[in-house]
């Protein structure tokens, strides 16, 4: 390992760990275009997507360092990548409970996938009400002269869940993790009606799939992705043709 002591040896460590950096932001590369991949493909195929929205983090150096040392890590480049797994870390959002275990198996099933780790916090919620489906993967990163395994971890939440951690996120950074009982009470509640909201809303849409043959009015708005795909009604092409034949006379 280089001096760090030495100017040339703080430049390479610098290298280094700007090296370590970058594999991590190209795993979070590599898999936010897999699950835009999914979604889309799926938005074609299925006329709907259990993908709502997808957003991605990467750690700072103090979080990684703080971390490392929480878990005891041996302080160097190859510890760090061995203890700490949520580096790069993707969230993905979806409107309903079934939804997060769909995008679970279409992520798991691709070939250079992975799976390290599966922490099911939605069957099995924390104490303070936490619902989530975490996986640890690891995707292959291809560098200039070497092939990089990066570990990413995936969060899968409904929007409800998700909204519930925010909150829960920002009362304790408030309060420095110091919460007053009433308020943990209060999340606690809060976590229960999320997931109510989650049960009901699934079966209204489960509800509302069932009755898809039914005819229904049509509500004003075209998907722009379909433009060109359906047939022009009738009536508009009469209205058209009639209206090119008076400007030609």
């Amino acid at each position: 390992m280089p001096d760090p002591t030495d100017l040339q040896g703080l430049r390479a460590l610098n290298g280094d760990f700007t090296r370590f950096m970058m594999s991590y932001k190209f795993g979070i590369d590599e898999v936010m275009t897999k699950i835009n991949i999914l979604r889309e493909e799926f938005s074609h195929r299925h006329d709907y997507s259990p993908i709502e929205n997808v957003s991605s983090r990467l750690k700072s150096a103090e979080s990684i360092l703080a971390k490392a040392d929480r878990k005891g890590s041996e302080m160097t480049l190859d510890g760090i990548r061995s203890d700490v797994h949520d580096i790069a870390g993707i969230r993905v959002t979806c409107s309903f409970i079934s939804d997060t275990y769909k995008i679970f198996d279409m992520i798991s099933a691709q070939r250079d996938v992975t799976v390290l780790q599966v922490r099911d916090y939605i069957a099995q919620p924390k104490a303070n009400g936490y619902k989530s489906l975490h996986m640890i993967i690891e995707v292959p990163v291809f560098m200039s002269d070497h092939v990089e395994q990066v570990k990413v971890e995936i969060q899968i939440r409904t929007i409800a869940m998700d909204f519930w951690a925010a909150l829960e996120h920002k009362i304790y950074y408030k309060y420095n993790r110091a919460v007053p009982e009433r308020l943990l009470t209060e999340l606690r509640d809060a976590a229960l009606a999320a997931n109510r909201l989650d049960v009901k809303m699934e079966r209204l849409h489960d509800e509302v799939l069932a009755l898809a043959s039914v005819p229904g009015a049509d509500d004003g708005v075209i998907d722009t992705r379909d433009i060109g795909r359906d047939a022009v009604p009738d009536a508009m092409l009469r209205m058209l043709a009639a209206a090119r034949s008076d400007q030609q006379q």
